[in-house]
């Protein structure tokens, strides 16, 4: 009987579109890109920590560079891909390699257990994988703007995202070995609802949907900016967080 093929939430075409445009923006000063950096310096102090050193390594998603550099400077050998140039639902090819960092990418992936294997399978002997994405717990406020954006039909406009008990059991559906997920949270101040969706942008977590829903109009807008500024400090700030979840693994 043949496997059914999982469900397309989510557009490649859409993804890729979106980091153009992402590294476009980054060209501006002020662009955020606090989320990558966080997600970087958290693998560097993991690799710090377990002091590991591996010769070969494949880094998705980075496309500030910064990682990359900082294990050719430790005397790593670093490839780097992106959504444009790796299909995560294909299997890997120039392995094998001893580690693999996944960075703000599986989370739109429409196969993740397939991804996950295909990543396993390209690790060698001992090899480890170190996958950073944005978690389920991130962005309440945001989600509750757009609820009340729409309150009679609300159209589907974020994205469903993965838990820890979920990462978990994909860890083991990949067959990695002792697998650890854990999570922390970021949190981000913000004056408007405008800002909170340009930095989305500018990190190129905007919508990839493959069912893209219209534009807000005016009226859904002002009442998505309202219900967002409901959430506001006493100094008009919005704390809206972002949950990073980090998913270990190693092959053997």
């Amino acid at each position: 009987m043949a496997s059914q093929a999982p469900p397309r939430i989510f557009s490649r075409q859409r993804r890729i579109a979106g980091l153009r445009r992402a590294r476009v923006r980054q060209a501006h000063r002020d662009a955020a890109r606090y989320i990558l950096d966080d997600m970087v310096e958290d693998v560097l102090d993991r690799l710090e920590f377990i002091r590991l050193a591996p010769k070969r390594v494949l880094v998705i998603g980075d496309w500030t560079g910064t990682l990359a550099l900082s294990l050719r400077g430790a005397g790593s050998e670093v490839e780097e891909l992106d959504v444009a140039t790796l299909d995560e639902e294909q299997p890997v090819t120039g392995a094998p390699y001893d580690l693999i960092v996944s960075l703000a990418s599986l989370d739109r992936v429409n196969d993740l257990p397939g991804a996950l294997l295909h990543l396993r399978n390209a690790l060698g002997e001992d090899g480890m994988l170190i996958a950073s994405i944005v978690g389920a717990g991130s962005l309440p406020h945001l989600r509750r703007a757009m609820l009340a954006a729409e309150p009679d039909r609300p159209a589907a406009r974020m994205h469903p995202l993965v838990d820890n008990q979920a990462a978990s059991a994909l860890l083991q559906r990949a067959l990695f070995k002792r697998q650890v997920v854990d999570s922390r949270s970021l949190t981000v101040s913000f004056g408007t609802l405008k800002r909170l969706v340009s930095d989305l942008r500018d990190q190129g977590l905007g919508g990839t949907l493959a069912s893209a829903s219209p534009p807000l109009g005016k009226a859904a807008l002002e009442r998505a900016e309202q219900a967002f500024r409901k959430a506001a400090n006493d100094k008009g700030r919005v704390l809206e967080s972002f949950e990073i979840l980090t998913l270990t693994g190693w092959k053997d």
